[in-house]
């Protein structure tokens, strides 16, 4: 085992100018990750010099047996924590040979409304708080759990402590110094409210960038719970009864909103939510993740998905603005309805398609 590890370990820049390149997508649920490895001639710094691929797409959901090759774009390069070296991590979308987006495709939309030069002049930045839980490989039920039954009611397990209360940490470093090491702007993880449920949070990113690096976020802790044999979980209510869900609360600020007066720009865009939300159009929220009805029944820190709140300071709301920006009359707000499974691509660019006035180009 030693010998594996060594050469699991071994520094191939010191010995070739050749790199791996792994190259990863979004499979055809939407939410499962898969990637496949390539060796490239040397060193890249940008995913334009990074050729496209192909896949079998009748093995991911994605195209049928008879015509079943789909094409990988490479859109976004991040350092490989795993490999090291000059080996790179690649997050690409994907398209017919034709080359038109696969209908799992949710980055082309959102690449089209973060380049249009409303969008652009906007600065559009996004804070994502991703949580998840950590469950048993083999029972499916969270980690510290007793299997078959419950700990103690929550109450001390929030950013706690103690080989009683918090569960898993080793993992949530791991995962928390791969993405420093990668290049992802990870600024933040805590454990929850839940015993076994963790958060970390990804941002300031801008436009496009804030769902490439949440994505390359997620493959990186899939590879860290592969390692450790444990599963993670974005259902958004993993255990049902008096626990608190997964979310993966969204802080959104314009280059308006963060300027003087804008606290008026920021009510006037949690509005254009809010008639978003309403029965007879629930864009929104049909797009925030699978399964969120099970979440959002506003208790455990939710609102009721069939209403439409929003306070400051007010972690029960669907939108929360915090005491600062209230104060400072500018900032950002915290839309708390996206659940944990949902796809960064759609959530960033609906938000910013519905607050910011975008003219016909």
């Amino acid at each position: 085992m030693s010998l594996l590890s060594d050469l699991i370990n071994l520094n191939l820049s010191d010995h070739t100018e050749k790199i791996i390149a792994e190259y990863i997508w979004i499979g055809g649920s939407g939410l499962d990750i898969r990637s496949k490895a390539r060796t490239l001639p040397g060193p890249v710094k940008h995913a334009s010099e990074i050729p496209k691929w192909n896949y079998d797409g009748s093995s991911t959901g994605q195209a049928p047996g008879e015509d079943s090759e789909v094409i990988l774009y490479p859109q976004a390069i991040f350092k490989d924590p795993f490999r090291r070296g000059n080996n790179i991590l690649v997050i690409c979308d994907c398209y017919t040979p034709a080359g038109e987006p696969i209908p799992t495709n949710k980055r082309f939309n959102a690449a089209k409304i973060f380049s249009h030069p409303d969008v652009v002049a906007e600065e559009p930045w996004y804070g994502i708080e991703q949580e998840y839980t950590l469950l048993q490989k083999d029972v499916k039920w969270p980690i510290g759990w007793p299997v078959g039954g419950f700990p103690g009611p929550q109450g001390p397990y929030y950013c706690s402590a103690g080989a009683d209360k918090s569960f898993g940490r080793d993992i949530v470093d791991a995962h928390y110094k791969a993405c420093l090491y990668a290049g992802i702007n990870i600024s933040g993880i805590n454990g929850e409210v839940m015993p076994g449920q963790w958060e970390f949070q990804v941002g300031p990113s801008v436009g496009i960038s804030a769902g490439d690096q949440l994505w390359a976020a997620r493959y990186i802790l899939e590879r860290i719970t592969e390692i450790a044999g444990v599963v993670l979980s974005l259902d958004p209510k993993p255990i049902q009864g008096d626990w608190n869900g997964a979310g993966a609360h969204t802080n959104y600020s314009t280059k308006s909103m963060r300027a003087d007066g804008g606290y008026e720009i920021i009510k006037k865009a949690i509005e254009k939510l809010r008639l978003r939300h309403k029965e007879q159009h629930k864009e929104h929220i049909s797009s925030y993740g699978e399964g969120n009805e099970r979440r959002l029944t506003g208790r455990h820190e939710t609102a009721d998905i069939n209403t439409f709140s929003w306070g400051v300071a007010n972690r029960g709301a669907s939108v929360r603005v915090g005491r600062d920006t209230e104060k400072n009359g500018k900032g950002y707000f915290e839309d708390r309805r996206p659940a944990s499974n949902m796809d960064p691509y759609i959530v960033t660019s609906m938000i910013a398609e519905t607050t910011i006035p975008l003219k016909p180009t």
